[in-house]
């Protein structure tokens, strides 16, 4: 299966939980909690506006489509990828909220391929609201693209 007929099948419209595909084409499925989504909500308000700021955004990787919760695009790179069924080459920063099902084996991969399909930095917010910044070489002590972002915060203020 491709990502466009995921994104066209009529029984997977709507769904509660985060879809993205494997390199064999099949689907894995993931329910979020609450927390998660406010979390999500929270980053996408602490970002800049000198880009865009886009939610579950599905990037084409060497192992299946992969879904960053969030993910930060310049307008440069948004003008490349706007019009795609799933990008082409990641945006600059992906950002994933990890969930205590989440490994830390399936956060380093995803880093790596996230990174390996063009994205700058990735970075990781664990369910206490603490950050973690990566790039290319690995752990940063704080964005290098945003270096104001907070380490951690708070759902709500």
């Amino acid at each position: 299966m491709q990502w466009q007929d995921v994104c066209e099948h009529p029984n997977l419209q709507n769904l509660p939980f985060k879809i993205e595909l494997n390199e064999r084409g099949q689907i894995l499925m993931s329910p979020v909690k609450v927390y998660h989504s406010a979390f999500q909500g929270r980053i996408v308000r602490l970002l800049p506006d000198n880009g865009v700021v886009l939610a579950e955004c599905a990037i084409k990787t060497s192992k299946g489509t992969k879904v960053a919760d969030v993910a930060w695009a310049s307008r440069q790179r948004f003008k490349l990828i706007q019009h795609e069924t799933e990008c082409s080459i990641a945006p600059e920063i992906c950002i994933e909220v990890a969930s205590a099902s989440n490994t830390d084996g399936e956060m380093q991969e995803k880093r790596l391929l996230y990174i390996e399909s063009g994205a700058l930095e990735f970075w990781v917010c664990n369910e206490p609201g603490n950050m973690t910044f990566f790039d290319a070489h690995g752990a940063l002590i704080h964005s290098s693209l945003v270096p104001d972002f907070p380490k951690t915060f708070e759902i709500v203020d």
